[in-house]
This record gives structure tokens, C-alpha cells and sequence, in this order.
């Protein structure tokens, strides 16, 4: 693909948080938006449960909302962040739905809400199970429209580099070193998933964004709150399938290897605590147990509802000889969300001049130590719009453009050998999930130290598995020494 020298803003990420960004900028910016792989592949799209927000104050208020958020992130949360998404998410929603988003309706017209872990309301809008899905296809669809905004597929970042008056961005497209330079950066490259053996994330969620931020010498926050999502289907597979909160939402109940309900044994909220909550209780049953059979059963519903309101998660045990109208669901938890990141003010603005953060590879505070359900999408969308308006503040006052200089990033080098993201995830999922083994997380640290230490100076061609080895290893880093110092 052909690109220009020079763009006013580049975003490196295409899930519902690059997208909203780019589409809310003026347009008069020229903006790239870069896509990894394939401009739908992402964790936005792969969202089931839907949007959290007060659509309308008949039995639900903002104060609900904020106090829903505050109790299930421990009250590790930032008030004012929560304060921000509470308020401004339900125009945002809104916005969206301009767009095309459809949410399903009641037969009167209204929307259609759910109910999921942590919320004491309904007030979760959603498009039947693939509420994601349909966000980032009419995201997609609007881009398509704006002759301002340019996507590029197949671009992995592979160094950002602060130069005067910008940055310079140096990526293989189709394996190809391409550089542009840049007035504005934001970065919205998704989760740091990959850095386990078992995730729900796809396979691009390998914490690209938070390893280049890091390089620069922006500040990382909490990269250790990392969410477990207690009901990811129980198979074989690397990437996990999900079965969403909303499931137990809609009354699935969650059982143990005998076929019981224990949750009343744990949490008074049963099986809609909030997803640390369950997960914990879920490890915790195993070890009484002995056994890491757990399944949900949701077949009282009925199977017309259960085809109608769950036909992706339906589909998707299908794929693995479950039917969910008749038979109980293997699960398990499984790595799903990051809560940190990198730090963030309201604006999305780091604490490097002119580069923001959105989505989940950043940390604004809103989710604290464990994400509340369906908040994740809202957030995306609300930081999205504000990294935009500040952006679009600074251009309407005036400033310097980044001055393209002649740049030939060298890729060369010796290949990558085999085994070293195998061997950091092995680290990850024994040291560091859903309760932490201290001793495994200090050795595991001085083991991916040298990882990271040998990925730096061994001079390795740069590839996509060069790039992700050395996210993955960063990531992991970062994570360990944050648990390691306590």
C-alpha cells in the first residue's frame, strides 16, 4: 500500500478504540490508522456481552453505574475517570448508534438491556452475542466514508521513535520496512493476551503497544491487574472461546465435577459476582475437588430464547460437539482483560508530549483491580473521543509539523530461534494466574530477564516474531517485577 511521508496523526490499533479516535477527529487531519493483520481482527471484535451505560434513569442511575464499577475494581479505581465514563459513555453510545450500531430491541421499539456480573442494574445494551462484532464493522463502515482517513492492514509497528515536533513510525507492511513520520501518535493496539499459554485474546494481543510506549520512557501502570475471566470454554486451544458473563446473566447457573452449584459456599452474589470474584472461587473449588471440571448450565432457558439471544456462542460449542440447548458447558478461567497499562490523564494523554493511549492497552483508572462487565467498550469509546478533542484543541491553536527526515530502518539479522514465547508463557500461566505463586514469579523473572536481555543484543532480524517476542518479554517483565517488588 502506497503511504504519504507525513500524517497528522497515526493510530496504531483498528479495534473500537482506534476507530472512534480517528473518526472523531476534525476532518481536515490527515489520519492513518493502522491495522496489524486484518482490519477485523481484533479484541473489540471478538467482544460478546455488549455496552454498559444509563441510557435512561428508569431504575438505574449514573451513581449505580459508578458505584457498580468502584465495588467490583476494589476501589483501586480512579473516582474521576469513573466519574468521566459513567457521564459521558451513554452519548457516546449514542454517537455509535448514529453510526449504525443496532442494538437489539424490544418488540415495542425500546432497547433490549442485560444483566452481567457486578452490575446490580440492567443496563447492558448488546447485538445478540457479537455485539463487537457489529461495533467495529460500522466503525469500519464509517471510515470507509471519510476521505481524511486512510487504513492500513498488515502493519506491525515495529519502532516509534520521538523526533521534533512528532514521531517517526517504522513498520513492516506485507513484511515490507515502511517508515512515516507523524504530528500526533495514538496508540490503541489492543491486550497483552498472548503473554499466556491459554487466552481468550487473538493472536495479535501481544502487548505491542505498552513495549513500544515503554521504550520511550512512558510510564506504565499496574501491568500486573490482570483480568481472569472465569467461564472461557474448556478446551485444548491457545486462544480460549468465550463464553460471555451475559450467559450467567440470563441465569446459567455454574457448576462443580459433581454436577452442584457452589457458589453460596463463597460469595452471597452467586454466580453474578464480580469475574475475580468467580475465578478465584472457581480455583478455589478445584482444590477441594481435586478436579478442574466446572461447566454451566443454561439449558433451562429454553432453546428458542437460547438460539436466539446466544447464536455465536451457540455456533461456537458446536465447533467443539457442545450444544448448549441440551448439554452442560465445560469452562474453566482463562486470561481475558488488562486493567493497566499505559498511564493515562483524562485525556488520554501520556506523559510523552503528543502521544496518547486508548483502549486496553492503556490505563486510565476506570477499571481498578478487575473490570466490570461490558465497561471495556465504553471505554474505549469514551477516551477514544477525548484523546480526539485534545488533539483537535491543539491543532485549532496552531502547531509545528514533524519535519520528515531521511530514515532506512535496518531489519537485518540473524533469525529468531524457536521456543523463546513458548517458553514465556509457560512462565506466565504458572507464576502469575488467578492466584499468584510468589516463588514461581522470582524465578520466572530472573528466567524472562534473560530472555528480554538476549532478544535486545542478539542482533535477530526484525520480523512480526522478532516484534512479539520482544513485546511478549517486556510485558512479562514488567508484570513480574511489579508482583516480585510487591
Amino acid at each position: 500500500m502506497e503511504l504519504k511521508e507525513r500524517y497528522d496523526v497515526v493510530v496504531a490499533g483498528a479495534g473500537a478504540g482506534g476507530l472512534y479516535t480517528a473518526l472523531s477527529l476534525p476532518e481536515t487531519l490527515s489520519v492513518l490508522v493502522l491495522a496489524k493483520k486484518d482490519r477485523k481482527l481484533s479484541n473489540s471484535s471478538l467482544a460478546q456481552g455488549g455496552v454498559a451505560a444509563v441510557l435512561s434513569f428508569e431504575n438505574d442511575s449514573f451513581d449505580l453505574h459508578f458505584k457498580d464499577t468502584m465495588i467490583a475494581g476494589q476501589y483501586k479505581n480512579d473516582p474521576d475517570a469513573v466519574n468521566v465514563l459513567v457521564h459521558e459513555g451513554p452519548d457516546d453510545v449514542r454517537k455509535i448508534m448514529a453510526y449504525g450500531v443496532d442494538f437489539d430491541k424490544n418488540p415495542d421499539g425500546s432497547l433490549q438491556k442485560t444483566l452481567e456480573g457486578g452490575h446490580c442494574r440492567r443496563r447492558i445494551v448488546h447485538h445478540k452475542d457479537t455485539t463487537g462484532a457489529e461495533i467495529v464493522d460500522k466503525l469500519l463502515a464509517e471510515v470507509s466514508r471519510r476521505g481524511n482517513i486512510t487504513l492500513c492492514e498488515d502493519a506491525m509497528v515495529f519502532s516509534l521513535q520521538k523526533v521534533k515536533s512528532g514521531f517517526c513510525v517504522d513498520m513492516l507492511i506485507e513484511d515490507a520496512p515502511q517508515t512515516v513520520f507523524c504530528d500526533y501518535c495514538v496508540l490503541a493496539t489492543g491486550g497483552i493476551g498472548r503473554v499466556y499459554k491459554y487466552t481468550t485474546n487473538p493472536a495479535v494481543a501481544t502487548g505491542d503497544g505498552v513495549r513500544l510506549a515503554y521504550e520511550l520512557g512512558a510510564n506504565i501502570k499496574n501491568l500486573s491487574y490482570v483480568q481472569f475471566h472465569p467461564t472461557a470454554f474448556n478446551g485444548k486451544d491457545r486462544e480460549q472461546f468465550l463464553i460471555s458473563e451475559a450467559v450467567r446473566g440470563e441465569g446459567a447457573y455454574l457448576l462443580n465435577c459433581r454436577h452442584e452449584r457452589f457458589m453460596h459456599r463463597y460469595d452471597q452474589r452467586l454466580e453474578l459476582a464480580p469475574r475475580d470474584v468467580v475465578s478465584k472461587c472457581i480455583i478455589m473449588e478445584s482444590r477441594k475437588t481435586g478436579s478442574n471440571a466446572f461447566y454451566l448450565d443454561i439449558r433451562h432457558r429454553g432453546r428458542d430464547f437460547l438460539l436466539n439471544r446466544f447464536p455465536g456462542i451457540y455456533a461456537g460449542c458446536m465447533e467443539h460437539g457442545v450444544d448448549i440447548t441440551t448439554d452442560l458447558i465445560p469452562v474453566f478461567p482463562c486470561q481475558h482483560y488488562l486493567m493497566g497499562g499505559i498511564a493515562v490523564d483524562l485525556d488520554a494523554r501520556t506523559n510523552i508530549a503528543r502521544l496518547y493511549a486508548v483502549g486496553e492497552c492503556s490505563c486510565t483508572g476506570v477499571h481498578g483491580k478487575n473490570r466490570l462487565a461490558s465497561n471495556s467498550l465504553l471505554e474505549a469509546l469514551v477516551f477514544g473521543r477525548r484523546a480526539a478533542q485534545d488533539i483537535a484543541r491543539c491543532a485549532a491553536g496552531g502547531f509545528a509539523h514533524v519535519v520528515p527526515v531521511p530514515h532506512t530502518p535496518d531489519v537485518s539479522g540473524a533469525p529468531l530461534p524457536k521456543g523463546m514465547r513458548t517458553e514465556i508463557r509457560s512462565i506466565m500461566q504458572r507464576a502469575y494466574f488467578v492466584i499468584p505463586d510468589l516463588g514461581a514469579v522470582h524465578t520466572g523473572l530472573k528466567r524472562v530477564d534473560a530472555i528480554l536481555q538476549r532478544l535486545k543484543t542478539g542482533k535477530f532480524a526484525v520480523t512480526h516474531d522478532y516484534c512479539e517476542a520482544l513485546s511478549l518479554a517486556t510485558v512479562a517483565h514488567i508484570i513480574l517485577k511489579e508482583v516480585d517488588e510487591g
